[in-house]
């Protein structure tokens, strides 16, 4: 896999033509683009399709989490638009994946189905408000294995988890790690947060950066630095 391959830029923009906008601006050097609740949710599935027909692969972030049924179907119109990637909660339980990762097959087998583990804005103490007690290394292996075993194809996960998923749930094993800030930039709301270089290094198969790319002055300069970074850790 190069290094364009594991680079996910977020556009969390809120429409069709600042995502644009910043797709030409970053230029050819990355082919994922994610697109999540705020551009889907101002722009529709028409934002996707404008998306492929540019010539990227899209990372439909929407998290679904629902009955079995609901998911299902969602996770089939998700196919028909053609995602390359997609994101369903573990915490649905393991018959909701188990239809998502189904759908998913009937539909488009190239599709990938991911769980979403535990939110890189969340802590310990988080978790605990939630009712779930314990480690957030625990609860992300749980919740992956989970996800494994009902026919998933990877995890969300953070990068501070990746070499614990990779030793126990192998190397076919998807990892999609969001919460990626270049060194020296701002958190923002995320608390488990590495540097693009440390997660692959970890094991991420793919990173999702946004405010760091979205955010400056020259996207395609930001992009450019952060594909560097993943090269160094690739040797």
């Amino acid at each position: 896999m190069y290094p364009r391959e594991k680079l996910i830029v977020a556009l969390d923009v809120s429409t069709a033509a600042a995502a644009s906008k910043l797709v030409v601006a970053v230029g050819d050097s990355v082919l994922t683009y994610k697109v999540g609740l705020r551009l889907y949710t101002t722009e529709g599935p028409k934002v996707v399709r404008d998306l492929i027909s540019m010539g990227r692969k899209v990372f439909l972030d929407l998290k679904y989490h629902d009955i079995p049924n609901t998911v299902a179907w969602a996770v089939r119109e998700a196919a028909g638009l053609g995602a390359a990637m997609i994101t369903v909660h573990a915490l649905g339980g393991g018959k909701m994946l188990r239809a998502a990762a189904e759908a998913a097959r009937a539909v488009n087998p190239d599709l990938k189905v991911l769980a979403v583990t535990v939110l890189t804005s969340m802590d310990e103490p988080e978790l605990a408000k939630v009712g779930v007690q314990g480690r957030v290394p625990d609860e992300v292996m749980r919740l992956a294995s989970l996800a494994m075993a009902e026919g998933c194809h990877g995890v969300v996960a953070s990068a501070q988890e990746a070499p614990e998923l990779r030793r126990q749930l192998g190397n076919d094993l998807l990892i999609v790690t969001p919460g990626v800030r270049p060194a020296g930039t701002d958190h923002g709301d995320q608390a488990r947060v590495v540097t693009p270089a440390e997660a692959i290094a970890a094991g991420a198969t793919h990173i999702v950066v946004g405010r760091p790319i979205i955010e400056a002055a020259d996207p395609g300069e930001a992009a450019g630095k952060i594909l560097a970074e993943i090269s160094v850790a690739m040797k």
